[in-house]
């Protein structure tokens, strides 16, 4: 087996669009999450290392020292982040020549032989669903016999693989636990919504949602939930607790947890025997029975995708979900006591400025616990993309500007770039700056001291969001462009 290290280089400050992230730039204050897409394939690993530099404050000095002692560095990378990336692998090639070096993750799904072309340190990108693939790399396996490869062969020529199958048994992947406990400091990943110190993980992949813009399934989980049964997660998440007795709550990352209500249920009631508290992705389609038997059963909080007020967009956008459904689920979960936070995208097609003042205003009706709001951002290998370069929306390929800041780069009919950006602090500060989320802050603050320092420091962490914003005049930060526009 060879020496792997698994690694989330270090990028611009503030960076939560590596590892396991789906958010593609810095946010509104400093989150970080768990990169349980390398730790997958390093559990599977034996004597491998993770490394995920940004939230343990690693610099690129500190990576290349440590990368000097393997034989294999697999790196997740990004669209944003892409060229970043590959300065970083050819900085270790000069110092390792004979390292094997290449990229996990959707851009070099998307793009492989594009991503390949781009530098000659590059020796291999892993397509789709990589954990397997790494897994052969490490064995030693030769390239042309590994399923789901794109490759540089000796002779310079790029090379592709069959593509490998979609794994369906997703209970004969081991648990990331034990990975986590070994190469991470788990106090460093915090998030504003969920109680700290938490941990996320997956318990499945895969969403039967058809979301025109988003990226995992139409790059890699795929459109089916494939996912682990109740036995398996309860039986994780019990060696789980024992490794880390500190984690105040426990967070299903999977795409859409209640895919399937019956098996979300089933673990739940696990949840509750070992009494945890717990909180998870959803989709506002959850019926009332399922959403009382979650919360009986532990359930603090669901993470919910609303995008947008007008619903013309939301078909648009193939979302699936009515506003009316949107406002019953939110009824639902403020009866049952459910904390929402709750996900929006400004710059959908096609935005205006009146429909993005009827995302404002749905936003502070819905009045969920908490927000994000994003720029739409056209990744390749989604539907949105296509969309962008077939309509002519690109307005330039930056998506990410210099101080770390989501930017722009669509635009519509009578409505310009900065107007797109701009609605972005103006959706938060309408939002928060209200009676009823400013009494929820301080009311919360009260309960324990632990909770007051948070939020003042995240307080002047958005305050200081929402000045930066204004500042990022699409600069491109180090790897934000795309590396290619029309290859899709």
């Amino acid at each position: 087996m060879k020496q792997t290290l698994f690694l989330s280089p270090p990028s611009f400050e503030g960076f939560d669009g590596g590892a396991g992230a789906r958010y593609p730039a810095k946010r509104e204050i400093t989150s970080y999450w768990y990169p349980t897409w390398l730790a997958q394939p390093a559990a599977l690993v034996a004597g491998s290392r993770l490394v995920d530099a940004a939230p343990h404050h690693l610099t690129v000095g500190d990576i290349l020292k440590i990368a000097m002692d393997y034989e294999l560095v697999v790196t997740h990378t990004s669209t944003p982040s892409l060229l970043n990336d590959i300065q970083f692998i050819e900085a270790l090639k000069e110092r390792h020549p004979k390292v094997q070096a290449g990229f996990i993750g959707p851009h070099v799904t998307v793009l492989p032989e594009e991503t390949l072309r781009q530098s000659g340190a590059i020796d291999f990108v892993c397509r789709s669903e990589f954990d397997f693939t790494c897994l052969e790399l490490a064995q030693g396996k030769p390239y042309d016999k590994i399923d789901g490869l794109s490759y540089r062969a000796p002779d310079g020529s790029i090379r592709h693989t069959p593509d490998r199958k979609l794994l369906m048994d997703q209970d004969s992947l081991p648990s990331v636990f034990p990975v986590y406990h070994r190469d991470l400091s788990i106090e460093k990943y915090s998030i504003g919504y969920l109680l700290h110190p938490y941990v996320s993980f997956y318990t499945g992949r895969g969403c039967p949602a058809r979301c025109s813009f988003c990226l995992w399934p139409q790059t890699i989980g795929g459109h089916k939930y494939r996912a682990k049964s109740p036995e398996v997660v309860i039986r994780e998440v019990e060696e789980g607790r024992e490794l880390f007795p500190q984690v105040r709550e426990w967070f299903f990352d999977d795409d859409t947890f209640t895919a399937n209500p019956g098996r979300a249920v089933e673990i739940s009631k696990g949840m509750k025997r070992l009494g945890l508290r717990w909180s998870c992705n959803a989709r506002a389609d959850v019926d009332y029975i399922t959403l009382k038997a979650l919360r009986q059963n532990g359930m603090r909080l669901v993470v919910v995708g609303f995008e947008s007020g007008n619903q013309r967009i939301l078909d648009r956008v193939r979302k699936g979900i009515t506003l009316q459904r949107s406002r019953q689920f939110m009824k639902n979960c403020h009866e049952l006591g459910i904390k929402v936070h709750g996900t929006f995208i400004i710059g959908l097609p096609i935005e205006t400025r009146e429909t993005i003042e009827e995302t404002i205003r749905f936003a502070q009706e819905l009045d969920p616990y908490a927000i994000q709001v994003s720029l739409a951002a056209p990744f390749p290998g989604t539907e949105l993309y296509q969309q962008a370069v077939s309509n002519g929306w690109f307005d330039n390929d930056v998506l990410v500007g210099k101080n770390g800041i989501q930017t722009s780069s669509l635009r519509y009919p009578n409505l310009r770039l900065d107007e797109i950006e701009e609605a972005v602090e103006r959706m938060y500060r309408r939002f928060y700056f209200r009676v009823k989320p400013m009494v929820r802050m301080f009311r919360e603050m009260l309960t324990e001291k632990h909770m007051l320092l948070r939020r003042v420091r995240e307080g002047r962490e958005f305050l200081d969001y929402l000045h930066f914003r204004k500042g990022t005049a699409h600069d491109q930060a180090p790897g934000a462009r795309q590396s290619s526009r029309t290859a899709c």
